[in-house]
């Protein structure tokens, strides 16, 4: 398995159409929430938020996976009913529109997510 040092460094591995998607999800994440922080898990970019998981996401030969957490597919399961999911997972096929308005809610949702344990664990 590859390791990669950078977002740009795994974006490389792919054509400008793919790239130009996965630079918009990550501007956008990055424009809603200025302090999440650009790493990797399970080898693929992820975005933290006060040192916990935020959101994944990944390129694929026929998509892009988004990867919230099972309780954000819950939620939104209604606006993501046109595209495949799974415990975890979103595709987005490379076909389709960035749904960009939704990937910004669903990390909005964890980020409260995240802030709501915080408060919990600090009582």
């Amino acid at each position: 398995m590859k390791i990669y040092k950078s977002f740009e460094d795994y974006f490389s591995d792919f054509d400008k159409e793919i790239i130009e998607k996965l630079e918009y999800i990550r501007t956008e994440i990055k424009n809603e929430i200025p302090q999440v922080e650009e790493c990797f898990k399970y080898a693929m970019p992820a975005f933290t938020y006060q040192n916990k998981n935020l959101i994944h996401f990944a390129a694929y030969k026929n998509h892009i996976g988004i990867y919230p957490g099972s309780e954000a597919i819950v939620i939104f399961e209604k606006e993501l009913k046109n595209y495949k999911t799974s415990k975890g997972a979103i595709q987005i096929p490379l076909i389709s529109e960035l749904p960009l308005e939704l990937i910004r809610k669903i990390a909005v949702y964890r980020k409260s997510k995240i802030l709501q344990s915080t408060k919990t664990t600090k009582k």
